[in-house]
């Protein structure tokens, strides 16, 4: 890291604290065959995980109009919901739950930004009994999603933190753009949903492949 000693820590949530992999992709399945749209396969839906939900259904099927895009995003909500009822888990990645307890002992403040919604983003880290590490969270809810810079600026007001002091934690290239779009660190993780490769092309400052490394690259 650079000479500033880092304070605070953003965590992305999916593809990086929590793999909801297998909830989004059957959303999106059951979404498309609910609205009569062709299902573009697994990879494109993989690729706009991170986005806020609106701008990822657009991402996927550009041709379609704004009224079948929103449909389109009330079946997945409907089906995420229902998935969700009936105890489907969002597991954790390995040693998340350690680390930030590492962190947290180490005096690090902690938020989140996420393309979940608010609702979504508090289920998640309430099951896992997380919300104790976090002192800010940003959702997709909150303003502009990935990459505009906003949802860091939030958190760095939050928590009375400085660019300088402050890092972004995800696994796609839309945490890494918009961690230079705020001007703040980043740190690609490797088990997500987009590869080492192109979070580096993006520009991320380092690259983990586990999750436990990440206090010893924030001391760098």
């Amino acid at each position: 890291m650079k000479s500033a000693k880092m304070k605070l820590i953003i965590f992305d949530c999916d593809g990086t604290l929590v793999d909801g992999q297998h909830m989004i992709l059957d959303s999106m399945r059951h979404a498309s065959l609910a609205c009569g749209v062709d299902y573009p396969g697994d990879e494109p839906v993989r690729r706009i995980v991170g986005l806020t939900l609106l701008r990822a259904i657009e991402d996927v099927f550009p041709d379609l109009h704004i009224d079948q895009h929103m449909s389109l995003k009330d079946a997945f909500i409907e089906r995420f919901q229902q998935l969700r009822a009936e105890d489907h888990e969002e597991p954790l990645f390995e040693d998340v739950r350690e680390t930030l307890e590492h962190l947290n002992d180490d005096g690090y403040l902690l938020g989140v930004a996420t393309g979940k919604s608010r609702r979504g983003l508090v289920n998640t880290l309430k099951n896992h009994d997380l919300e104790k590490y976090f002192i800010t969270l940003n959702t997709a809810d909150d303003g502009p999603g990935k990459p505009h810079p906003a949802m860091l600026q939030n958190a760095m007001r939050d928590a009375g933190a400085d660019p300088e002091e402050t890092v972004m934690v995800g696994d796609t290239t839309y945490d890494i753009q918009m961690a230079k779009a705020a001007r703040v660190q980043s740190i690609g993780v490797s088990w997500g949903y987009h590869p080492e490769k192109e979070l580096a092309q993006a520009g991320a400052d380092h690259i983990i492949d586990r999750i436990l490394h990440l206090p010893a690259t924030l001391k760098r």
